[in-house]
């Protein structure tokens, strides 16, 4: 097979954030319609093109990517399948690079025909609401969220060393659950220098196979029934959950099968899921609906917004909590699944929000229940 090279378009925008591909989506046509003349009217093309086109791709690859029965539905062969699911599950990975891509490319327009344009640095763990206000926010305040998805953790320490002007991270708000929290997260909040902003609450849960084949309802379910588990990266606030989970569910973390495998965002863990590949995974309720997963909803928490208390009254935060605040803002928020408003755009206390925050740092039993001992080195720092 010669080299293969797979350009791909960044207009018009897909519905689901990712670039284009023509080959790509000929195969997501075929497989989604069943039929040749199906794929070309959802793109509209002409029968003759996407015949010709496949036909074309089949030679160059050297492999056949449909299966070509007279008077039986197409469908992709398994070659094509194996190559359409590690597509999407790279672009699922990229996805949050993606799209701070399209975000730096809108901002360097916007910035250059609108004087009046208000820029925002935001470093924020992976959530679909914050991608939906990027899009909220320039079109109904001029205002361009540099949005920057990462860990919790990096995105607080991001904050700290002056790399952005806000963060975003999340924790949840359950008796019982804090320990590992409160270890990675106090030393990086101070009373006093940092505020706290109200985002959201979303819902957290198990990403599974649409009808919940293994009939998972926890983690200690996914070790028991040994199913494949994939987890998200160190100091990612999801991964704090999951230890979290660990830890009050006494499990240990290494009977976890695929605890260390990682995938960077909620789209690329739901995307593992859905190909296959995985049998569950933690995440977000609307990352798992947007693959046609099943969730099984573990708990609540509170999605939050922090900045130095010097930049609080800075002209682009108080636009950002102005939007926040309204109605518009709310309903559109509310739409997306598994989340509501909460107290949006309103600056609240670290000690009042935070119901770890007073609490003396216990140790954890490593053996029982797999969680850090705090001054050691953890998958969570």
């Amino acid at each position: 097979m010669d080299k293969v090279e797979l350009r791909y378009d960044f207009a018009p925008r897909r519905q689901d954030g990712w670039v284009r591909n023509p080959l790509m989506d000929l195969l997501h046509a075929v497989r989604e319609q069943g039929s040749i003349s199906g794929a070309a009217r959802v793109l509209g093309l002409s029968y003759r093109h996407v015949w010709g086109e496949l036909r074309r791709w089949e030679t160059q690859l050297a492999h056949p990517l449909i299966v070509w029965e007279k008077g039986q539905r197409a469908r992709l062969a398994p070659f094509g399948e194996k190559l359409l699911w590690a597509e999407r599950q790279a672009q699922a990975r990229l996805a949050p690079q993606i799209e701070a891509l399209h975000a730096e490319l809108e901002r360097a327009f916007a910035v250059a025909f609108d004087d009046a344009a208000q820029v925002l640095t935001l470093y924020a763990s992976h959530d679909d609401g914050l991608s939906l206000l990027r899009g909220f926010a320039a079109s109904q305040a001029r205002l361009h969220l540099d949005v920057r998805f990462c860990g919790s953790v990096d995105a607080i320490t991001a904050l700290n060393t002056g790399r952005c002007t806000l963060a975003g991270f999340h924790t949840s708000q359950q008796p019982g659950l804090g320990s590992v929290t409160q270890h990675t997260y106090q030393p990086l909040l101070q009373t006093g220098r940092h505020k706290l902003i109200g985002f959201a609450e979303r819902s957290q849960g198990l990403m599974v196979a649409a009808g919940n084949p293994l009939r998972l309802a926890c983690l200690a379910d996914v070790v028991g029934r040994r199913a494949r588990f994939v987890n998200r990266p160190r100091g990612s606030g999801t991964r704090l959950l999951c230890e979290e989970l660990l830890a009050r569910e006494r499990v240990v973390r290494s009977d976890l099968a695929g605890f260390e495998r990682e995938e960077p965002s909620h789209t690329a863990v739901a995307q593992a899921v859905a190909s296959g590949s995985a049998d569950a995974g933690l995440g977000i309720e609307a990352a798992a609906r947007a693959r046609g997963l099943d969730f099984v909803p573990l708990l609540q928490e509170r999605y939050y917004l922090v900045c130095l208390k010097e930049a609080l009254e800075e002209p682009p935060i108080a636009a950002l909590r102005r939007l926040l605040q309204g109605e518009a803002w709310q309903r559109e928020l509310a739409h997306l699944p598994g989340y509501a408003p909460w107290r949006s755009g309103e600056v609240l206390s670290l000690k009042a929000q935070l119901p770890w925050w007073d609490l003396p740092p216990k140790k954890h039993r490593r053996a029982r229940a797999g969680a850090p001992v705090p001054g050691e080195p953890s998958g969570s720092e």
